[in-house]
């Protein structure tokens, strides 16, 4: 995004990372090559865990190996009712409004779209949910914004893939409670997690868009108490990016906020 970064609040999140009861786990919507670069790039500390390609991976970083955990991908691919990647993007294929993303941002649970922002995105996206329905496919439609290149993105993955979904996963996998997790987001295809029970925080450089639309969500699902939004006023470090992270840490856990 535009906004600013105070210069010590990375240096505060790889602190706060580096606490024993801290387990880290990046949730993005990146395929692995481009995570492993953004914490090249931005000095990032390494994850326990990583969620990628809009949930539809999870891998476990021992030892800086990323090693995929396959039942998730064997459990999720499941819902394309034994069609495949090529078969659903033919039958995609007659809408021109639709670009192919590149082929790495592809996988076998995961058909990736831009969509310019001057396309009627609802009818767009309407139609692809009637094809598919039509092909037997349980999918779920991711649409978010590549702000950088001001272009929409349209994620095409199975029903049971998501962030929520994935991290769902992971929780019972390792043994957390709930109020044991929080959550911090910042775009569109965050909206299933910052919607749900699970304690999140929503960055102060989200969208006025994306703002509302989590707001609106958390309530309908009756979850308004576990979602916080940091704001750029009253801390120190701002709300911006990981440190709008650490004032949720703050407010969910003041116990940890506190040593930082």
């Amino acid at each position: 995004g535009p906004q600013s970064e105070h210069p010590a609040a990375r240096k505060s999140f790889k602190s706060f990372c580096r606490l024993p009861e801290v387990l880290l786990v990046y949730v993005t919507g990146r395929h692995r090559d481009l995570v492993k670069q953004a914490i090249q790039d931005y000095a990032l500390p390494d994850p326990a865990f990583a969620i990628t390609d809009v949930g539809t991976r999870i891998y476990q970083v021992v030892d800086a190996e990323w090693l995929e955990i396959f039942r998730w991908g064997e459990e999720i691919a499941a819902d394309w009712h034994g069609k495949s990647h090529e078969q659903l993007q033919e039958f995609l294929r007659p809408r021109a409004e639709l670009i192919l993303q590149e082929a790495e941002k592809q996988n076998t649970c995961k058909l990736s779209y831009y969509l310019p922002l001057d396309a009627d995105q609802g009818r767009v996206i309407d139609w692809v949910e009637n094809r598919l329905s039509r092909l037997g496919v349980a999918a779920s439609l991711v649409w978010s914004i590549d702000e950088s290149r001001n272009i929409g993105l349209l994620d095409v993955i199975p029903q049971s893939a998501s962030k929520l979904h994935a991290l769902e996963f992971l929780q019972q996998q390792l043994g957390y409670r709930r109020d044991e997790m929080l959550f911090a987001g910042d775009s569109g295809n965050d909206l299933s997690v910052l919607g749900s029970a699970i304690p999140s925080v929503l960055v102060a450089n989200a969208s006025a868009e994306v703002k509302l639309q989590a707001q609106q969500l958390s309530t309908q699902n009756g979850q308004s108490a576990v979602l916080y939004l940091a704001t750029d006023q009253g801390s120190w470090l701002g709300g911006n990016y990981s440190a709008g992270i650490l004032q949720g840490v703050c407010h969910f856990a003041p116990e940890l906020g506190a040593r930082l």
